[in-house]
């Protein structure tokens, strides 16, 4: 199943990572590790300081590896742990009629093989999510390394630039929900923001404010004492 951003409005709208946020584990980071370990040893830590770009940095490790293990780079998250309450959290949203988009800067296909495989009552969790918005790359069939093509939100220091994913909705409140690096551009626009992990480092730099947070439950509850819901 596929899902694209088209452009709307609406009185509030939530924007979540994935990696580490949703799942319970930095599973993107995880998998650069695994299939392009020399490369990650000296291009994360530049990307960490912020002296290597995203966008430099995530193409030149995704390059990197051969084509040939594309297929096992998807597999990678089949076995990670969700972070606790999205389900929760995803029917109060629909109670309230809030879209939730995902916005990733791993890959798509990983996305939404980990969406699809847990369920809301008798659907996946991938039904009750508004957009996904991730990266898209080629394993081109006798090539020999994988290509990462220019992508539609590649922009700035980011190869998904998720304050223009943002901007794709007229939203009056934009909620964000991170926990690293490449959340950091879209917690700065947000009118509200959990933080956890990393990105509440980057934050305390920025002096933007934030809520803490654990999991989704919590998550869930803050929303409806902000919203005034019972």
């Amino acid at each position: 199943m596929s899902k694209e951003v088209e452009g709307g409005s609406t009185q509030r709208a939530v924007f979540c990572d994935f990696d580490g946020t949703i799942t319970a584990v930095e599973t993107f980071v995880g998998m650069l590790k695994e299939f392009a370990p020399k490369q990650s040893a000296i291009i994360l830590p530049q990307m960490y300081a912020r002296t290597l770009t995203l966008r430099e940095g995530v193409r030149q490790l995704l390059e990197s590896i051969p084509t040939t293990r594309y297929q096992a780079m998807l597999e990678y998250g089949d076995d990670k742990p969700l972070r606790p309450g999205l389900p929760e959290l995803l029917q109060f949203l629909g109670t309230q009629g809030v879209p939730f988009h995902v916005v990733s800067g791993g890959l798509r296909g990983m996305v939404e093989r980990v969406l699809s495989r847990t369920r809301v009552g008798e659907m996946p969790i991938i039904e009750g999510v508004a957009s996904i918005t991730a990266l898209e790359v080629d394993a081109i069939p006798g090539q020999a390394f994988l290509t990462v093509p220019v992508q539609r939100f590649e922009a700035g220091s980011e190869l998904v630039a998720k304050v223009k994913v943002m901007e794709e909705y007229g939203a009056g409140e934009r909620v964000v929900i991170g926990d690293s690096l490449t959340d950091i551009n879209m917690a700065l626009q947000a009118d509200l923001v959990f933080a956890r992990d990393r990105l509440i480092d980057y934050l305390e730099q920025e002096q933007k404010p934030y809520i803490p947070w654990q999991d989704f439950l919590e998550v869930r509850d803050r929303l409806a004492e902000r919203w005034g819901v019972s």
